[in-house]
């Protein structure tokens, strides 16, 4: 049983802004990030434990050592979320993910389903969300071709404290203003299907990726996935559990073997104590507290926590 900080593993993408730094504190001051991965154990960003007794390791290297921290199912392979902080200063791609079938069948990687939690949103920010209605692969074909893609888009003006669920299939894309914390499943394949023309800073144009979106976009229907919401439960489907707390005071989680608990700091900060172990977390900072740790201890004056499980 462990509690312990993790160091975020930052990432720079045209889009980005300086929210991530000049807010949360993450990065260095001024810095331009667009997404800031808080639980990430991939080749691509593995975070770096922060403190107690494992601090200077891979968080990859702690989970090979201690399987059983990340959950009584847990069978060794894939650690099964990725958790970010997204800065959209400009608007990212109209984009789709595939499900774990199409992707194990063309990629190394997994299935993409995800939510958002939108953490500040400038007055006017939209996303797109799905379409506006079910169009047929050669009408979706059309209107990238003929660069009217845009008009079959559902767009969806956004608050701070908004929740979207995405499963995969679904396509979506967000706008310009908008600040996200992401839950997904571990996977890093996005299939874009429109960029704006936006020119790389070497001039080139981003790959865009039509023929596998329109796969994606043809053999899942988005309607058929079930996600669960109840209490504190802002999403709730196979690959993930979210809560947001509103923590005025103290409040008690319970850390069964189950799963694992990852808490990210969204506003305020909170004293965090349990598994021997006592530890602030602040905006922007983020604990993972190892399966069958028992339980937790939160105390804050006005803080935000968005908690995370399998």
């Amino acid at each position: 049983m462990a509690m312990f900080t993790l160091q975020p593993v930052t990432k720079k993408i045209i889009w980005g802004g300086e929210r991530l730094s000049r807010d949360f504190g993450i990065g260095d001051a001024g810095e331009k990030i667009a997404e800031a991965w808080e639980l990430t154990c991939r080749q691509d960003g593995d975070n770096m434990i922060a403190d107690g007794k494992y601090a200077g390791k891979f968080f990859s290297e702690y989970i090979k050592e201690n399987p059983t921290a990340v959950g009584a199912d847990f069978d060794g392979g894939r650690f099964p979320l990725l958790i970010k902080l997204i800065d959209a200063k400009a608007d990212l791609s109209i984009q789709v993910h595939p499900d774990d079938k199409y992707a194990f069948e063309h990629t190394d990687d997994m299935g993409k389903t995800e939510m958002w939690y939108i953490v500040d949103a400038e007055p006017g920010a939209k996303l797109v969300y799905g379409m506006k209605e079910k169009y047929s692969r050669k009408q979706i074909k059309d209107a990238i071709e003929h660069g009217t893609l845009e008009d079959l888009m559902n767009y969806v003006n956004v608050k701070k404290g908004d929740v979207y669920f995405i499963p995969s299939g679904l396509v979506h894309a967000i706008g310009a203003g908008i600040l996200i914390a992401e839950i997904q499943q571990n996977s890093n394949i996005t299939y874009r299907v429109y960029d704006y023309n936006r020119r790389q800073p070497d001039g080139t144009l981003r790959q865009l990726h039509v023929e596998q979106a329109l796969d994606v976009i043809e053999r899942t229907d988005p309607e058929a996935m079930e996600v669960r919401r109840e209490g504190d439960i802002i999403a709730a489907c196979e690959f993930f559990t979210v809560r947001a707390l509103d923590l005025r005071g103290r409040a008690k989680l319970a850390v069964t073997n189950k799963s694992f608990a990852h808490l990210l700091c969204v506003e305020g900060e909170a004293n965090v104590v349990g598994g021997g172990e006592e530890l602030k977390i602040k905006k922007g900072g983020s604990i993972f507290i190892s399966a069958g740790t028992g339980e937790i201890t939160l105390e804050a004056d006005n803080a935000k926590i968005i908690v995370s499980s399998i």
